[in-house]
């Protein structure tokens, strides 16, 4: 099981739902958390980073991962 922790531009109630259905559609995934307030998205299950990265790059979102600046 990993834990994938992305930081994703996070602005509005659509931008939240857009990544939600994103993440839902990640086969293998087990559960997500967004946090809002400081634009991280955290992904658990059999995924990698890559696959989180490119379901978010599908709708527009650049996601790097957590702590790279």
């Amino acid at each position: 099981m990993a834990v994938v922790e992305l930081k994703v531009g996070i602005h509005c109630e659509r931008c939240i739902k857009a990544i939600k259905k994103a993440i839902k559609t990640i086969d293998d995934m087990e559960s997500y958390q967004l946090e809002t307030e400081i634009n991280k998205v955290t992904v658990t299950g059999n995924v990698t980073s890559e696959e989180v990265v490119k379901a978010l790059q599908k709708i527009g979102k650049t996601a790097t991962n957590w702590g790279e600046d």
